[in-house]
This record gives C-alpha cells, sequence and structure tokens, in this order.
C-alpha cells in the first residue's frame, strides 16, 4: 500500500473525507500536497492546496520545501492558482507554467519548452510513532481512556478525539503527540482543521490546517497570540504530524509572585520552530486562566474532528 492510498483509507474510515460514487477519494485528496524537483536546474518545489470546487493555490518554494532548502520568506513566497482546463490542473507562474498529469507537474517556459518535473511526495516526520522512553507515562495508545478525566471520547479504530484533558497535572515536562487534521478544502482561517494541545491547561501550541500559509501566532505550530513558529512545517490534512514538546513552567517565589515566565520549545515534524520561547500570561481560551506551576494536558475541542494518538509525557523533576 503506498503512503498516497494508506492516507486516502484513514481518512475514509475516519470519515474526515468523502468518497465518491465508485467508492474512490475525492480528487483533490489526491491532487493536494508537496511536489519537489528542478526548474531549469535549480531545486524547485510546489505546494497544491486544495480550496474546494475545483479550486487549488500553489505556493511556490524556491530552493525547496520548508525545513528542506526553501529560501525565501512565508509573506513573500508567490502563490499561484490553478485552473482545470481540457481535463488538465494547469498553474501560470512568472514565466512558466506547470501542468499536473499522474502525480507529477511539468514545467514549461512561456514559449512551451519544457524546464523541469515536480514529483508528488509525502514527507514523514522523523519522529513519527516514538517509543515512550524510560520514565515515560503513557497517556494515549488506543487502548483506554485511563489517562483522561471523564468526557474523553475516542475513536472505534483507536484514535483520541478533540476535547478531552489528562486526570494528572504535569509542570515540567517532555510531551510527544500526534495528530491527524481532518480535509476540510471550502473551510478557511481558523475553521479548518482546529485544536491546540494546552501545556498545563493554560499555554497553547495551536493546531491547524496551515498547509501553505505563512505561519501566524495563530496557525500551525504558533503559540497562540504570543509567538510565530520560525517555519510552517505543517503537512496536508490527512497526513499524520508530530509535536515534540519541552515545557518550563513559569516559577514563584513563597508568596505566588512570579519570577519567571514559562519556557515553550517545540519540534513539529521534527524541525525546531519554537525556541525555548517565552510565554509571560495564559492564552486566549485557556481553560485555566492565570499563570500557575502545573496543571493537565487539555486538547481542545474547537468543532472540528482532529485526532491524536501515540501520546507519552516524561516529567521533569
Amino acid at each position: 500500500m503506498t503512503h498516497l492510498h494508506s492516507a486516502l483509507v484513514s481518512l475514509l474510515c475516519l470519515g474526515l473525507i468523502t468518497a465518491s460514487a465508485n467508492g474512490q477519494a475525492e480528487p483533490e485528496v489526491q491532487i493536494q500536497g508537496e511536489y519537489v524537483g528542478k526548474m531549469r536546474e535549480s531545486d524547485f518545489a510546489l505546494q497544491v492546496v486544495a480550496q474546494g470546487k475545483d479550486s487549488y493555490l500553489a505556493v511556490v518554494c524556491p530552493g525547496g520545501l520548508p525545513g528542506a532548502g526553501w529560501t525565501m520568506d512565508p509573506p513573500t513566497r508567490p502563490r499561484v492558482e490553478g485552473k482545470m482546463a481540457d481535463g488538465e490542473l494547469r498553474f501560470t507562474g512568472n514565466g512558466w507554467v506547470g501542468v499536473l498529469k499522474a502525480g507529477e507537474i511539468g514545467l514549461q517556459d512561456a514559449k512551451g519548452t519544457n524546464i523541469g518535473t515536480l514529483k508528488r511526495i509525502e514527507r514523514k516526520s522523523e519522529t513519527l510513532g516514538s517509543k515512550p522512553p524510560e520514565g515515560a507515562r503513557v497517556l494515549f495508545d488506543g487502548s483506554s481512556l485511563d489517562a483522561f478525566a471523564p468526557g474523553a471520547r475516542k475513536t472505534d479504530d483507536g484514535l483520541l478525539m478533540e476535547g478531552c484533558a489528562t486526570k494528572e497535572s504535569f509542570g515540567d515536562c517532555r510531551l510527544h503527540v500526534e495528530f491527524l487534521l481532518p480535509f476540510m478544502p471550502e473551510a478557511r482561517g481558523q475553521g479548518r482543521g482546529n485544536s491546540g494541545v494546552y501545556l498545563s491547561s493554560r499555554y497553547e501550541v495551536q493546531v491547524l490546517d496551515s498547509f501553505g500559509l505563512t505561519g501566524e501566532h495563530n496557525e500551525c505550530g504558533g503559540i497562540y497570540q504570543v509567538a510565530k513558529p520560525k517555519v510552517n512545517m505543517c503537512l496536508p490534512p490527512g497526513q499524520w504530524q508530530t509535536y515534540d514538546i519541552e515545557f518550563v513552567a513559569p516559577r514563584f517565589d513563597e508568596q505566588g509572585k512570579k519570577l519567571t515566565d514559562a519556557l515553550v520549545t517545540v519540534q513539529h515534524n521534527g524541525v525546531l520552530i519554537q525556541d525555548k520561547t517565552k510565554v509571560p500570561h495564559a492564552t486566549t481560551a485557556a481553560p485555566i486562566n492565570n499563570d500557575g506551576p502545573s496543571g493537565p494536558i487539555h486538547f481542545q475541542n474547537h468543532g472540528n474532528p482532529v485526532r491524536y494518538r501515540n501520546l507519552w509525557i516524561v516529567p521533569v523533576k
């Protein structure tokens, strides 16, 4: 089974995408994704984002994909619309045209001369499937909800559903999270695969379908209203992704006065995106809205079917 087929089957089973009359996944799922190769002998990539109703957006990545060679700041990366013509999807950039056929995008210049080929790939986080190390506490492995407070839910095939919190409180810790974003091509902004991981139930690392976006504080990997990620490492919806988080809780004196802010370090799909980021206060919509030394790990329900698996935590003393 190919990575693409596996991803489609997972999404169909979860009901996070729909199937056509012949039982196949909607073509948008098979078209969206990351395409890499060469343009005129230079590394070049496109992130193709499904927008719904046969509409697509291609984000141009000179030098390679985010986290793998890209050379332009996100706000300056060109974005070109895809148009269907004669059964083919065409993207027209600055002096080039890309035509999608059979999982490849052929690049041509204005004269119709071939100048490169991009092949669809599916990147995989190097920490996907990481095993709990010695001293770790398993929060969720698909078998039970024992680590969570009443109200937690899991799917029939053993995935944790959004909207739950651990029974136990944690302060300083290392946390491993694997999450799956739903395919919602017609949704936009905060309505597209929204959830969040709240450390100590106070400090949110945003979860959102931000594939192809610029990488803001309220997008995937951002610390809500505090800090944008250094790199937007969000993969397309339907691919399992990872957060590996190091959390240092704020410190207080004997009278309860705060001495130091919370610190959050995040690797998203194996790439460092937050590096000891100071979080001066509880973030918006936190279940606990004041600073504190410890609290439950909370997985936000924002009305979208985000799924979690392979959750473990190492308390740091």
